[in-house]
């Protein structure tokens, strides 16, 4: 499906599709047809149309937009420099299309990104529980640096149905 994608930037007016598309990903019974589902570790949404346009707003930032030979959002990742680092996150692919590399293709994306803007190092938190996403992205290069992060506790973007805390991993960016 790889060769099947090309690359999108989001626009503040894409808010309401970016949210309907993370949320389907993520939570819910539709995100349950994928691999990176939370919807066993958190109730409620995963992010809202203002949550969506306030990361729009960052400086720095963009959301990266995986669409398909018929123009279909299959797949977003938000990027946003930071300095010599780019922090990448909310990685969401349309749960019946993982496993089909539009994942890979989005991470390469957003790291080019990062490398565009002179960074040379890459970011993203992980919930800590989630042992098959960190082994996804030790696949591709990244390394846990031992930091740990608050899992947001804000319930626009979920209520934990556990204790979470969220994992740092890295990566050089050459």
């Amino acid at each position: 499906m790889n060769s099947d994608l090309h690359l999108a930037t989001a626009a503040p007016a894409d808010a309401a599709r970016l949210a309907r598309h993370v949320n389907a990903a993520y939570r819910g019974e539709t995100a349950r047809q994928g691999w990176t589902t939370e919807s066993d570790l958190l109730d409620g949404q995963r992010i809202d149309e203002e949550g969506i346009a306030d990361m729009l707003a960052q400086p720095g930032a963009t959301m990266l937009l995986a669409l398909n030979e018929a123009n279909e959002l299959v797949g977003s990742f938000y990027a946003q420099v930071r300095g010599p680092l780019v922090y990448l996150g909310m990685l969401a692919v349309t749960p019946t299309l993982q496993t089909q590399g539009v994942g890979k293709f989005l991470l390469e994306a957003a790291e080019n990104y990062g490398r565009q803007h002179d960074c040379t190092t890459s970011k993203m938190t992980v919930i800590s529980v989630r042992a098959e996403l960190i082994a996804y992205y030790e696949r591709r290069g990244y390394h846990l640096n031992g930091a740990t992060e608050p899992f947001p506790t804000d319930p626009r973007y979920g209520i934990p149905r556990q204790p979470l805390v969220l994992l740092v991993l890295e990566k050089a960016l050459d």
